[in-house]
């Protein structure tokens, strides 16, 4: 892994970097059933404000991840869903599993107990990551949505925190 890799919080000054990683992951239709960017406002009210890190390679964002919580009742204050991302020219050098582990010592350090993940079932090399970082497949969603006229499967995956017991 490149060591000159920085994790770092992100704000809106970074939304304009952010959001074109997510576009590339919209574009790529195996990372999310999102068609279309939303904008700061609408993504800001959605995510964990202590649990978005992006990472930083050669002065430049090079991927992100962020928490978004699945529910808004109290006893479910510790579940949250991953959202990661790394820009295409910056993909398989590690900079994926960083992202990840921090986001997980972040979870854990903001009360998140358990973490979820809906990964399409094509996109291998995201199931392999959250699995190799102790996320466990629980099951699928069989023709969950449809994109681009494509029915789509859900792989869903979780990890519990040995932290937060």
């Amino acid at each position: 892994m490149d060591i000159s890799i920085k994790i770092a919080y992100f704000t809106q000054k970074d939304w304009p970097a952010i959001s074109a990683i997510y576009k590339e992951g919209i574009d790529t239709g195996v990372a999310t059933f999102e068609t279309q960017v939303p904008t700061w406002k609408a993504w800001d009210v959605s995510h964990s404000k202590p649990c978005r890190i992006k990472a930083i390679r050669k002065n430049t964002i090079a991927g992100w991840a962020a928490l978004s919580p699945t529910s808004k009742r109290e006893v479910y204050k510790g579940v949250a869903e991953v959202s990661i991302y790394i820009t295409q020219k910056c993909r398989g050098l590690g900079i994926g599993k960083l992202l990840l582990s921090k986001l997980i010592e972040k979870s854990e350090k903001a009360g998140f107990w358990t973490l979820q993940a809906g990964v399409f079932r094509n996109n291998k090399a995201s199931i392999d990551l959250h699995k190799s970082l102790g996320f466990r497949e629980i099951g699928y969603r069989e023709k969950v949505a449809k994109l681009d006229d494509i029915w789509h499967d859900n792989i869903l995956l979780e990890r519990r925190s040995k932290i937060i017991i």
